[in-house]
């Protein structure tokens, strides 16, 4: 409240915005990379060029239409968690649901932005934590819906991390160099590990690359942390839908949101989680 009311109203308005342009990451950019895939397929099988008889299609084209008649949504039913309401979760053109999803992840959002600027003030530190976190919200739904976590999210986010703490933002810049190799290598060995014995493949290398950028952000002090907490939601997690028949035991569980949650929780409280698992 140091800005006053107006600098709050401005920080929750800021996260609805950045919320609704993360539901356009979360759905667009799965499927832009299996537009790719399919194109380079197409010229290795074909001889097509991989841009051949693809629309354009982007975070910014097409603009974004209704799932189930394909009318345009207008400028004035796209304004953040205002246009829902407004709407009362319905499209202005058939009258079908919009689905919850869409104004959850603006609140969400809007909420751990407040969070952030709460703990981390109007700073560049503060810059930082936000984007850590947007990009781990972004991850999470992207990894829920299709168990991918893109190159195009991840590496970044190691690189971001190693150079926020090259000021010394969150660790030091040793910590965080050691934090970004043992994050990918701990995953990395436990993978093949577990394929050697069992012959099945238990994570992708995108969990990899995120525990690295979790460890270039953090500090390879807190990975020990940060795995013992995303397993132990995770069981919970698997334990939960299982007793609840929302799916089968055998049925693979995406490890990556469990790792944002972690890699969040221990952004937010790093020194009490490493004083509970390193004392």
């Amino acid at each position: 409240m140091t800005y006053g009311w107006p600098g709050l109203a401005l920080a929750a308005w800021l996260g609805l915005c950045v919320g609704s342009f993360l539901n356009v990451v979360i759905y667009r950019l799965p499927l832009m990379l299996h537009r790719q895939w399919e194109g380079e397929a197409r010229y290795i099988l074909e001889g097509e060029s991989p841009a051949a008889k693809l629309e354009p299609f982007n975070l910014v084209v097409p603009r974004s239409r209704c799932p189930h008649c394909d009318r345009q949504i207008r400028a004035w039913e796209n304004i953040p968690l205002v246009s829902w309401l407004l709407l009362r979760g319905k499209c202005a053109g058939c009258g079908g649901r919009i689905a919850w999803r869409y104004p959850g992840v603006e609140l969400l959002t809007g909420f751990l932005t407040l969070a952030m600027l709460y703990l981390f003030g109007f700073s560049w530190l503060g810059l930082a934590a936000l984007t850590f976190t947007w990009v781990l919200l972004a991850l999470t739904f992207i990894d829920y819906d299709t168990q991918l976590l893109p190159d195009q999210l991840t590496l970044p986010l190691v690189w971001l991390g190693l150079i926020v703490n090259m000021q010394g933002g969150f660790t030091d810049t040793q910590s965080a160099i050691v934090g970004a190799v043992a994050g990918y290598l701990f995953l990395w060995s436990t993978y093949w590990a577990f394929k050697l014995v069992t012959g099945k493949e238990g994570m992708g290398y995108g969990d990899f690359k995120l525990l690295a950028a979790i460890g270039a952000w953090l500090g390879w002090q807190i990975l020990p942390a940060a795995v013992l907490i995303a397993a132990g939601v995770g069981l919970l997690y698997a334990l939960a839908t299982s007793a609840l028949g929302r799916r089968e035991s055998s049925q693979p569980i995406p490890f990556g949101p469990f790792l944002a949650i972690a890699g969040w929780v221990c952004l937010v409280q790093r020194d009490t989680v490493l004083r509970l698992f390193l004392n």
